[in-house]
């Protein structure tokens, strides 16, 4: 299911460009490599309780389909139609919580 490792892959990336403006609002500083990005977003909603476990592990469980998609030429690891749609409503929840701090 090409589609499934697309839709994963977008959903991370929705993912981390919000993550990189709620850094940037923060802290005025542009972030550009996954890793970074990461370990910047998770210093700076430690303690947040609207980040469940779901939602702050999300970057990392995001970043691994977007590998998949992009690097992984293995068709049975591809990313599942269960996994995008999995993605893609987590990273919906993610984007709005990180809107609800950025207001």
């Amino acid at each position: 299911m090409h589609y499934a490792d697309e839709a994963g892959r977008a959903a991370y990336l929705a993912g981390l460009h919000a993550a990189q403006a709620l850094i940037f609002e923060r802290t005025d500083k542009v972030i550009k490599r996954h890793r970074g990005v990461h370990n910047e977003f998770r210093r700076l909603t430690k303690g947040e309780p609207r980040f469940d476990p779901e939602l702050s592990a999300f970057l990392a469980r995001g970043y691994n389909l977007k590998a998949i998609a992009d690097y992984d030429t293995d068709p049975a690891s591809a990313v599942t139609v269960e996994q995008a749609e999995r993605a893609i409503a987590t990273a919906q929840r993610f984007i709005a919580v990180i809107e609800e701090l950025l207001t």
